[in-house]
């Protein structure tokens, strides 16, 4: 498991149009503190469309908090290729991720498409027993989060389009699947009263720019920190409740 430091790369362009308290703000208002961890894949982990690590979208969220008025702690435990089976494993068994899961007050997940992906290129018929599984794995990792600490605001991902670049007739064939993955995603996150976030729209609008490397799924800078930004809204929306 690694963790990553926070980031402080002026690469974070995109996260600047969200609020951020001015300084005499700040002065007259001691920083809040949270406590954030994120749970996930590649994605989270940040690996880039050529196969190398930078920042993923969890960076990004922690870099706007820390820029604003917080103190952060920052945990990520992203892995690249991680299943659902194997972050179920993890929250219910490692004592590392249990550990920082109790204190957090905050906690990202995107977990489902290393189950999907693998069987969409070899036997697109078997998807639905790999959405079933995942549908199965998510609800025990959100019920375990649950049951060890009722009170951390819990943000589901779903997933975007990665074959942008497929022919059409090909994406017909694929995108209910995906679209199947993440209304199960967005269930299991309602039915656990946890916040589901969608992130098709945003990368579709961009896809070429945000997906850049015709041979991989992983996003762009640009990507990260727009997926990034999602969170971050719905995060302060919730806040200013």
């Amino acid at each position: 498991m690694k963790k990553k430091a926070l980031s402080f790369l002026a690469a974070g362009v995109l996260l600047l149009s969200l609020p951020v308290e001015d300084a005499a703000a700040k002065a007259n208002n001691p920083k809040k503190t949270m406590d954030y961890v994120a749970l996930g894949d590649s994605l989270a982990a940040g690996q880039t469309p050529y196969r190398t690590f930078d920042d993923g979208y969890p960076d990004y969220i922690a870099d706007h908090f820390e820029r604003s008025q917080y103190q952060m702690q920052y945990h990520n435990f992203g892995v690249s290729g991680y299943t659902s089976v194997q972050l179920r494993n993890d929250v219910l068994l490692n004592p590392s991720v249990r550990s920082e899961l109790k204190d957090a007050s905050h906690i990202t997940i995107d977990i489902g498409a290393n189950d999907l992906l693998p069987i969409l290129k070899t036997n697109p018929a078997k998807a639905g027993v790999a959405i079933a599984g995942v549908a199965v794995n998510l609800e025990l990792i959100l019920t375990q989060i649950d049951q060890l600490n009722p009170n951390a605001n819990v943000y589901v991902m779903g997933y975007y389009n990665p074959f942008p670049y497929y022919p059409v007739d090909k994406q017909e064939q694929l995108l209910p699947l995906l679209d199947a993955l993440n209304a199960q995603i967005q269930l299991r996150a309602w039915h656990n009263g946890d916040t589901y976030i969608p992130t098709n729209e945003v990368i579709a609008k961009k896809a070429l720019e945000f997906l850049p490397n015709p041979q991989d799924i992983h996003l762009s800078t640009e990507g990260y920190e727009s997926i990034a930004r999602l969170f971050v809204t719905e995060i302060l929306k919730q806040k200013n409740k």
